[in-house]
């Protein structure tokens, strides 16, 4: 399907219309117009009810939104990414997380190769191994069994684990310890072994090339402390690291039998790798029942994705908002605020998710782009983002699109606790949404001069997002919902959400940079005024000039 520019989609400035005509129409005059808004602009699916009727839009905008869907040809994409097709273009590459998810009998093609067999492959060798150290069957070079795990890695070998740990806690093996480490920063690694054995630490190296510098790093510094704390020779090692990656000579020079490497695919992207080996620490933590019917989660929603009417996809009418607001109404961010203790490093994860996915400047055919892409996603926790930045979302001058999440049942039920916790999801959209007019404030007595710092003008919008509690199953779910989501933006913008070159530049200055910040001699310097002065400047400070 030839697709045009997205600004000469009739859809598009359709909606550029469109938007004029309503940008000051308040919400408070929608739903006073249309008893049923609230009922009427809501969609379930797989678990999920999202409610996105306090959203600045009509049937109209809804209309012309799908439109747009069409006429940026989603469908055939999805069915690309489904199919196995390179829709990485830049790498030339397939995009087949939902390959991951897959049950057994499924077949998805990579280059004429069914691919499901070597997932579950995968999964059924982390499955055992993860048994064996649960169970205590797997031994330290002492023969003590394994009671702490540390996942080494970094961006998506780190984000997604720590995420689905924290998320995933109530389910944990509460006998063992899990810490993770991704910054090179040495005090990240220095506090998570600080109170550990090394006769009962088993360290999970996750890096695809293991040549990655950060990971590396970490992991010989962990190779270090272990050999320091066993008092033992180098075959040590194979007792107490197992490796998930793709480069098996790395892993054997480093002392890791090949045989506790855990392999994925260069069509899994590092940001979609959570339920791939990236994994092995969460399947450790929860158990590998736990893992698979997160998976199932993951599949459940890739399917209502792949097969559902754009006009009751989640992910897609979440996508679709979320291009509304960052291209019509100039929104430059979107708050995901989940009220669920459990999933605190869920904005995180989904900062790697949508940034790394959708920040780029140029097309698919590499024409600069003349509209905005991948807003920034932020948040925290609810209640104690209300004490904190909510004030800027209610009262500031920036319009910013919320994403609230609920739980219709605690995991840790304490009295009167979910209750209020949830009164406080409705309260803060329904505020969101009405505000409170200058004859509200005034009819409370408040005096004239007062009446402006109480005002509150409203028409802030917001999904709100009900699922019945945070098992491993909602948060797949959750997790392929904003994936989905991250990919219809990208195929309105017709950008490569699958690539991650912004990345590469500092990589590669910085290993340019390290021997002249390690040099025993002065380093001929040829950056820019500012870096050669900083590297001098730190040179000193360290006493090597």
């Amino acid at each position: 399907m030839t697709v045009a520019p997205l600004r000469k989609r009739s859809a598009w400035m359709a909606l550029q219309d469109h938007h004029q005509k309503i940008e000051g129409v308040h919400l408070r005059q929608l739903f006073a117009e249309d008893a049923k808004r609230g009922e009427r602009l809501a969609a379930e699916a797989v678990g999920i009810y999202l409610d996105y009727s306090k959203n600045r839009i009509t049937d109209e905008t809804l209309k012309l939104l799908l439109q747009l869907a069409e006429q940026s040809g989603l469908r055939e994409r999805i069915d690309a990414m489904f199919s196995g097709a390179k829709i990485n273009v830049s790498e030339g590459r397939a995009v087949l997380h939902v390959a991951l998810r897959a049950p057994r009998n499924a077949s998805i093609l990579v280059d004429g190769r069914n691919v499901v067999p070597d997932v579950h492959a995968v999964l059924d060798k982390m499955a055992a191994f993860a048994n064996r150290v649960r169970g205590g069957d797997w031994k330290g070079h002492t023969g003590k069994r394994i009671r702490n795990v540390i996942n080494v890695g970094i961006g998506g070998s780190d984000l997604g684990p720590v995420m689905a740990y924290e998320a995933l806690k109530h389910y944990s093996e509460r006998s063992m310890n899990f810490r993770f480490v991704s910054n090179v920063d040495g005090t990240d690694f220095a506090e998570a072994v600080q109170d550990l054995s090394a006769e009962e630490t088993l360290f999970i190296i996750s890096s695809k090339t293991f040549t990655t510098l950060e990971t590396m790093t970490n992991a010989h510094t962990a190779r270090d402390w272990l050999l320091a704390g066993l008092k033992a020779d180098e075959k040590a090692i194979a007792k107490h690291c197992v490796a998930v990656s793709t480069n098996a000579e790395e892993v054997a020079k480093f002392g890791i039998d090949t045989d506790d490497m855990f392999g994925f695919w260069d069509w899994v992207g590092g940001r979609y790798s959570m339920d791939s080996a990236i994994g092995l620490s969460t399947m450790i933590a929860t158990g590998p029942d736990n893992f698979r019917a997160m998976l199932d989660g993951f599949h459940q929603m890739d399917e209502h994705f792949r097969t559902t009417p754009f006009e009751r996809n989640l992910p897609v009418l979440m996508g679709l908002l979320a291009v509304w607001y960052n291209d019509f109404f100039g929104a430059q961010t979107v708050a995901v605020l989940p009220y669920e203790q459990y999933l605190k490093r869920f904005p995180a994860y989904l900062q790697q998710l949508t940034m790394e996915s959708n920040g780029k400047h140029v097309t698919l055919d590499g024409t600069r782009v003349d509209y905005d892409t991948g807003p920034i996603y932020w948040g925290e926790p609810g209640t104690n983002g209300q004490h904190s930045f909510y004030q800027l979302i209610h009262q500031g001058t920036r319009l910013i699109p919320c994403d609230f999440i609920g739980f219709g049942h605690t995991l840790n039920p304490l009295g009167r606790h979910h209750d209020i916790l949830l009164a406080n999801v409705l309260a803060q959209t329904e505020a969101l949404a009405f505000g409170k007019t200058r004859e509200e404030v005034k009819a409370e007595g408040t005096p004239d001069w007062l009446v402006p710092h109480r005002l509150f003008e409203g028409n802030r919008p917001s999904n709100t997002l009900l699922l019945d509690r945070l098992t491993p199953g909602a948060l797949g779910k959750l997790v392929a919902l904003y994936e989905h989501s991250v990919f219809t933006q990208s195929t309105i913008w017709q950008i490569d959400a699958f690539d991650q070159w912004g990345v590469e530049l500092g990589k590669v200055l910085a290993q340019r940079i390290v021997p002249q910040l390690e040099s025993a001699t002065e380093p001929k310097l040829e950056h820019d005024s500012s870096t050669n002065n900083l590297i001098r400047r730190y040179r000193r400070m360290k006493g090597s000039a």
